[in-house]
């Protein structure tokens, strides 16, 4: 059985009040029993407040993260913060090769691919993000940059790094504009994905891709989150705007 996971992500955003104010309404209703033991909730934030979310979320049903990590573990990278960092301060996740790091910050397959095992080398739970432009899209090379994006990973670290890992399929074309992939559209990439790993694992002993979670990025809502998670191949949500809004949080995680 797959793990199923809604991540917020809250990017450059968030207060130390307003924080508060979202963090306790979402706590106060994402609570954990036996019929959900195998769901998972967290927010990915910034830096700056990781120790907030680890004062507020200990102890509750929510698990929290960073939104990159970097790849070096230390030394003279002003402005940097490693993997290390993140994992003190009870971190579960990090997201890393999400479509804007790539495309604001130049992270190139390979950079993800050694933040992927930054991450996974500390104790975290890396989530690697992957996903085509609309130019990409409109040219029929989805499948082309997904799978180049994942191979960086694969071939650096083996398909059986992708053990206590998460993907996440994230069209850019659907991040922040308001457009949502079909759940048809999405579930058709997410097969690929999970048909790509199991063909990538079928020489080796260790067997992933029917336990590897994927999820589905990409103007994520209350309104449609429920249509997407009935697909056979995704396995939640990685929010993004929505994650700040506590009714369209609750919403979405109540449809997982």
């Amino acid at each position: 059985m797959r793990n199923r996971l809604v991540l917020g992500n809250w990017k450059l955003n968030g207060g130390l009040t307003q924080n508060s104010v979202l963090l306790a309404q979402l706590a106060s209703k994402i609570i954990f029993n036996q019929g959900r033991k195998e769901q998972a909730c967290g927010v990915c934030v910034p830096y700056a407040y990781l120790s907030q979310v680890q004062t507020l979320l200990t102890n509750t049903s929510i698990h929290w993260g960073s939104q990159d990590v970097s790849r070096f573990e230390s030394g003279a990278y002003s402005g940097e913060v490693s993997a290390s960092m993140v994992a003190e301060f009870g971190s579960r996740f990090a997201l890393v090769g999400h479509s804007e790091r790539r495309a604001i910050f130049g992270d190139t397959d390979e950079f993800v691919a050694q933040k992927f095992g930054a991450a996974q080398r500390a104790g975290l739970m890396p989530v690697l993000c992957v996903g085509e432009t609309l130019e990409e899209r409109a040219a029929s090379k989805t499948g082309e940059v997904v799978v180049r994006q994942l191979n960086a990973v694969i071939a650096a670290y083996g398909v059986a790094a992708l053990q206590g890992a998460v993907l996440a399929y994230e069209p850019v074309w659907a991040i922040g504009t308001g457009k949502t992939a079909t759940p048809a559209e999405a579930e058709s990439v997410h097969q690929y994905l999970r048909r790509y790993v199991a063909n990538a694992e079928s020489a080796g002993s260790v067997k992933v891709a029917d336990t590897l979670p994927i999820l589905y990025g990409g103007s994520v809502k209350k309104s449609n989150a429920a249509e997407l998670f009935a697909m056979p191949n995704i396995d939640g949500g990685l929010i993004g705007g929505a994650s700040l809004v506590a009714d369209e949080f609750l919403g979405i995680w109540a449809s997982l």
